[in-house]
């Protein structure tokens, strides 16, 4: 007999799972967001090799050895850090958490994919809620602002069928191909634009008054700001035209209009700005708060959720950790030896820590300079809830199978707690906690706390208002070299999967395709072949998220809101070897 279960992935979709009698995983027909088909990681997820049985500093060992070390490393550790990565982002991961709350651990705090973004969004609304695809159905005009729909959100390509599309991005990509408009802007000039046609859209007389006079006051004051914006070398230096311009605010003129805002344009120190630059242009045409219209950037998937685990309170910016510190760090379903900025200085510090556990589901560069080694179960030998951070839906992962491979993180956290003598949940109060905030509709579950339609009553800020940023810095690094573009590839989700290799150029760049060439940045140096991709800018280079080496060229600076990873905070120079 088939049975129901959702994907464990950090993806937007949260896609629903018919697992058959064969072991087979298919899409759900009747989700309204899996709509029958899976991505490919889902389709191949058996065939990805997993970590079969503990080990310590490369020998095999029994689980009982392994947990028994682990306890030990504990009782030893001065100070232990806490080090959960995305590899799963079930509800019930946080189990383990809730075991290093009660013995005082130090947690991580910021984010390696979207903190800078997320500040924004919350200094402007108070609160960060999306756009579901059922939302979306009732646009005319969608605007796609340096988001991949085909590679990372895939489910909602579908739904762009029959209305106007706009893309902002510096890579032609494959909707970009198929929009009415895309502008191929200069990576880092996303603020400029916006203001740009925050600018314009005034000047026109585009904007939402009744709206603006009852939620967003200070929109005159905003637009004085966007006066200090010089029209022609700002235009310039953004490589677009005042026709440019025009053409956006030509199709956007009068419809329900949703602007969907992805994770790269963020990846710099001023990463909040930018969202709230493009959410102030959002708000001056008075699109949130209605159906079919709005900006939506990721969301947030706990908001609204009770969890039945505690949270950490001592915590550290995550992008920057010193693992050094550390007398025992414990890491779960994440790989930050691969995926942290300043690779060079991450694999140091990690080296110098005491105890390096792994706990997690692959094999990758952390597993390997771990000490201690404890495989988990993958998400169908074990039950969890999920809830998505691209739609409201909130779905029990059930277990299917039976699997002597492996741990469950809550069976881990009960060892824990229980050899320490600490409080836990028992996991059949913590699923049924979290069963009981599922509304089921229509035979699909959603949170309870979700919005019919986000902001309809306003902000969630002090005022009650959209609060429009104030001032803004708008330098660039003019220093030589190319942008670094580190978007998602399409077989791999971070360091999970088919992994990419190599930089991309334009074919126009000056190296032949196959040669091998120096990267450099002031972070590092990496050798990488060249491979060519004629949708990129010619001032661009693409190193795809996961590729071996590409966090010995990136920062470990901080934004300045929300401690976020700066990834494309750098320029890169490229030499022939």
């Amino acid at each position: 007999m088939n049975q129901i279960t959702a994907c464990p992935l950090d993806c937007y979709d949260a896609c629903r799972i018919v697992v058959e009698t064969s072991g087979r995983f298919r899409g759900d027909k009747n989700h309204p967001v899996t709509n029958g088909y899976l991505c490919p990681h889902l389709n191949h997820y058996s065939k990805t090799q997993r970590l079969l049985t503990p080990s310590f500093r490369g020998g095999e060992i029994s689980m009982d050895e392994a947990l028994g070390m682990l306890a030990d490393f504990l009782q030893k550790s001065p100070e232990t850090l806490y080090y959960r990565g995305s590899g799963n982002i079930g509800l019930m991961q946080r189990s383990v958490e809730h075991f290093f709350a009660a013995m005082d651990a130090t947690g991580t705090k910021g984010s390696l994919c979207d903190g800078a973004g997320e500040a924004g969004v919350l200094l402007g609304r108070g609160e960060n809620w999306v756009l579901s695809p059922s939302m979306l159905t009732e646009a005319e005009v969608i605007v796609v602002w340096g988001r991949n729909l085909h590679v990372t959100h895939s489910h909602l390509v579908p739904i762009l069928s029959g209305k106007k599309i706009i893309v902002i991005d510096p890579i032609k990509t494959a909707l970009a191909q198929q929009a009415d408009l895309h502008l191929q802007i200069k990576p880092h000039c996303d603020v400029h634009l916006a203001l740009l046609l925050s600018r314009f859209a005034m000047i026109e007389g585009m904007h939402d008054v009744d709206f603006l006079e009852e939620f967003g006051t200070g929109y005159n004051d905003f637009y004085e700001l966007t006066q200090t914006v010089r029209i022609k070398a700002t235009l310039d230096m953004i490589d677009l035209s005042l026709g440019d311009i025009g053409a956006v605010l030509e199709i956007v003129r009068g419809k329900r209009t949703a602007i969907l805002v992805g994770a790269g344009v963020q990846k710099y120190r001023n990463g909040a700005d930018v969202l709230r630059s493009i959410d102030a242009f959002g708000a001056l045409l008075g699109l949130f708060g209605k159906r079919g219209s709005g900006v939506s950037y990721l969301g947030d998937s706990l908001k609204g959720i009770e969890l039945p685990f505690r949270s950490i309170s001592k915590r550290v910016a995550k992008p920057a950790v010193d693992f050094s510190r550390y007398g025992c760090v414990f890491i779960q379903g994440g790989n930050p030896l691969a995926q942290m900025p300043d690779s060079s200085k991450v694999e140091r510090e990690f080296a110098q820590a005491g105890y390096r556990v792994y706990f997690g589901l692959h094999d990758n560069e952390t597993a390997r300079s771990a000490d201690l080694v404890i495989p988990a179960k993958s998400f169908d030998e074990k039950s969890d809830v999920r809830s998505s951070y691209g739609d409201y839906t909130m779905q029990p992962m059930r277990q299917i199978h039976q699997s002597e491979i492996g741990i469950s993180e809550y069976d881990l956290a009960a060892f824990l707690s229980n050899h320490f003598g600490l409080m836990i949940p028992s996991e059949e109060e913590a699923l049924a906690l979290l069963a009981s905030q599922i509304e089921t509709v229509e035979g699909v579950g959603y949170r309870r706390s979700r919005p019919a339609v986000p902001y309809e009553k306003g902000f969630a800020t002090d005022s009650g208002e959209f609060e429009f940023m104030d001032e803004i810095d708008l330098s660039m690094d003019q220093s030589e070299g190319f942008f670094l573009i580190t978007a998602k590839f399409s077989g791999s989700l971070n360091s999970q999967f088919r992994r990419p290799s190599g930089v991309y150029f334009h074919p126009d760049c000056g190296f032949s395709q196959g040669e091998r060439v120096v990267l450099q940045s002031p972070n590092g140096s990496v050798v990488m072949e060249v491979k060519y991709d004629e949708r990129l800018r010619r001032d661009c280079l693409l190193i795809y998220s996961g590729t071996v080496g590409v966090n010995h060229l990136t920062p470990s600076q901080l934004s300045d809101e929300g401690m976020s990873a700066v990834y494309q905070e750098t320029k890169i120079k490229v030499e022939k070897c």
